[in-house]
């Protein structure tokens, strides 16, 4: 049996793989034997930590929510005032480069699942419960420093945060009148707004 840092290793691996290969075909398209090959391992061994296809595919969701918060972990835990660390995570977000592009796809082969899986519907609702409350306390931050506006802290963050999502949609899905840079503009047009 590997030693448990070598197992720990290979099962990042095969996420890593999967999250890939899902940015690139679909969750539908998928196939284990494609995640074996990206990783550069046998289909025997993605079976030896993953059942079926199913159970690697809702790891690497969570795998790529994980990815996602430990990016941006050094914008929420800097010591840069709370307006910079608002643009540093919209920033974060924008999909101009090809990790985040690939994140934004993974999530939305999440979404799309979701639709249909009451468990990927309780990976969401975790993912934005994280999202919600690491956003909201950036702006309480920022109400209690005076620097941004009075208002429901988790709703203003509901509002960034479903805005992010949406135009990121737009973006990825080719609209031209909504470019990476059009996105930047609109969030911050937005953050400018909740200044006090």
């Amino acid at each position: 049996m590997p030693r448990p840092s070598v197992e720990a290793e290979r099962r990042a691996q095969i996420l890593r793989a999967t999250c890939e290969v899902l940015a690139e075909v679909g969750l539908r398209a998928l196939r284990v034997s494609d995640v074996a090959k990206r990783a550069g391992t046998s289909n025997g061994t993605v079976h030896y930590y993953f059942a079926n296809k199913r159970e690697v595919v809702h790891a690497a969701f969570d795998d790529n929510f994980t990815r996602s918060i430990e990016r941006r972990r050094p914008i929420f835990d800097s010591g840069e005032d709370p307006k910079a660390r608002l643009r540093a995570f919209v920033r974060s977000y924008l999909p101009d480069s090809p990790e985040t592009v690939q994140a934004w796809r993974v999530w939305m082969e999440l979404w799309s699942e979701a639709l249909r899986e009451p468990e990927l519907q309780d990976l969401n609702e975790r993912v934005y419960g994280e999202w919600r409350r690491i956003v909201a306390a950036v702006i309480r931050d920022g109400q209690a420093q005076g620097m941004l506006r009075a208002g429901d802290a988790v709703e203003l963050a509901n509002q960034l945060i479903g805005m992010i999502d949406g135009l990121a949609i737009q973006v990825l899905v080719g609209s031209r009148s909504m470019t990476v840079a059009r996105m930047s503009e609109v969030c911050d047009a937005f953050l400018r707004d909740l200044e006090s």
